[in-house]
Parts: structure tokens; sequence; C-alpha cells
């Protein structure tokens, strides 16, 4: 049995999840211009354990999403993980913020095996952290911060952008791009992280940061 807390931080939502070999079992989380994650994330966390019949010392492992996204809610949810895992003495589990918005629009969306799928982070003003995905949610490009416009999607495939930084696009977007409300969720890393459970992709507690991709900066 592999019992793993999935905690999504990387955008306005404050998100967690439980997962039992891989499917969600409880979840709880909310979206707020105010950034609640430092006052909500050990609340949510334990209103999660009052869902089921587990307790904390039953978890196999902590994933974290690590970014690229907000640098304070990636501080906060790597800080509570690593936490955790030390109180707990289970491994630490990552997986990219990208991937985990690619996976939980693919779980809940059908989609054409020659269409692009793009998530997007806000990286503030007209910038996002971005990059490419297939029907299955593989990444097909590496991961980004770019300033996009029209010409930015020069091609005929049919183009889907998802995430909080897609909407910055509305005015700017051709015929051949649509932009569908799908926000970060700790629910799409559940099949994500029983999977690096199963082949033993563990971080070291010790050394494991955010992937902030771009350094921080004031303004």
């Amino acid at each position: 049995m592999a019992l793993i807390l999935n905690i999504e931080t990387s955008t306005k939502v404050c998100s967690v999840s439980l997962a039992l070999n891989g499917d969600v079992i409880a979840f709880k989380e909310e979206s707020s211009e105010k950034y609640i994650h430092s006052e909500k994330l050990n609340i949510f966390i334990e209103e999660l354990f009052a869902q089921v019949d587990y307790q904390l010392n039953d978890l196999a492992a902590i994933c974290v999403s690590k970014g690229p996204g907000s640098y304070t809610g990636l501080r906060i949810g790597v800080s509570s993980a690593k936490g955790f895992c030390y109180a707990l003495d289970i491994p630490l589990i990552s997986i990219d913020s990208l991937s985990v918005l690619a996976r939980e629009y693919l779980n809940n969306n059908f989609m054409q095996a020659n269409t692009i799928l793009m998530p997007m982070i806000d990286a503030r003003r007209m910038e996002v952290y971005t990059a490419v995905f297939n029907d299955k949610a593989d990444i097909q490009t590496a991961i980004s911060a770019e300033v996009i416009d029209a010409e930015f999607f020069d091609t005929n495939k049919e183009i889907i952008l998802i995430g909080d930084g897609a909407k910055k696009f509305n005015s700017i977007i051709p015929r051949n791009v649509r932009i569908e409300n799908n926000l970060s969720s700790s629910k799409g890393m559940a099949s994500l992280s029983y999977l690096k459970f199963t082949k033993k992709e563990f971080e070291d507690v010790a050394y494991f940061e955010p992937y902030y991709l771009k350094s921080f900066k004031l303004g």
C-alpha cells in the first residue's frame, strides 16, 4: 500500500490530496488572490485526514509540486513537505508544476493526438512559464519562461492553453488556439507521484530546493 500526500502550492491555488496507489481518496483546495498558503496549508492537511481512516503515520511518501511558479507558494509547499518527511522519516517526491496541470487536464478531458497542450503559469507581467505536452501528458519541450505573442502559435495544429497564465493571451490568440479554464490541483499529482514512488525516484530531503526557473526580483 502506498498512501501519498500530494501538495500543490505553485500558484494561487492551495491544494492538497491523499492518494492510495495512485487514486485520489480525498482532497482539499482553495484559490485566492491573497495567496493563503501560509495560513491554510497545514489546516487543509488536518482537514484532509479527517475525511479518511488514515493518519499521518500511514503515509509512505510526500509529493510536492516543485515549480516553476509563485516564489512564496513554492517555498511554503516545499518547506512543509520537507518538514513532514523529516518528522515521519519518509521519502520526498517532486513533480514540475506544468506536468501537474497537464495530467489533471487530461484526466478530465479528451484531446486529439495531433493537438498541442500548453499549460501556462503566471510569471508576472506578460510572461508565463510554459512547455508543450502531447495527448498522453508527456512533455515535449523544455520548460521555459516566455513572453508570448500571436506569432508564437505558428502552427496549423489545434492548441489548448490551460492554467492561470493562459488568460493573458485572450486578445491575441489565433483561431486554432483555445483557452480552457483549468487551474492547478494536487489531484493531477496522484498517478505521477505513485509512478515515481514505485520507481523510487526520490529527492534528497536535505538539499532539495524549489525549481524557480527565474531569480527572484522585487518590484
